[in-house]
């Protein structure tokens, strides 16, 4: 199994539990992993058969936007599911970090592997 990736992509959507998170949109930053087959699209240079990352950006993107979680790990086990579905995804690695959450510390968040390599 072959791995696409996208590191540090930049997002913002409303996260937090606390009452003055939930009137401000904030920034998270997403890597991903995907678990994908790309020897049909390398043997003949298909676009069309590989895993696009630039509509799985813009997917990620959109689902930030339209979100309104207390937890990261919502956020994170939404976004998964999600993306498995839309794009047929048979395993995954979602790392999630929200910069500045905790004093001292570059950021904090979660990190989820789901499906099967």
């Amino acid at each position: 199994m072959d791995t696409v990736f996208i590191e540090s992509l930049e997002v913002d959507t409303v996260i937090g539990a606390y009452d003055w998170e939930r009137t401000i949109r904030q920034n998270l930053l997403v890597d991903l992993q995907m678990g994908w087959d790309n020897r049909p699209s390398a043997a003949d240079d298909a676009l069309h058969l590989a895993l696009d990352y630039a509509a799985v950006s813009e997917s990620i993107n959109a689902f930030a936007q339209a979100s309104h979680f207390e937890l990261v790990e919502t956020f994170a086990e939404r976004l998964a599911a999600l993306l498995m579905t839309e794009f047929n995804i048979p395993w995954l690695r979602l790392k999630i970090t929200k910069p500045g959450a905790v004093a001292n510390a570059r950021g904090v968040g979660v990190e989820i592997e789901r499906g099967c390599r």
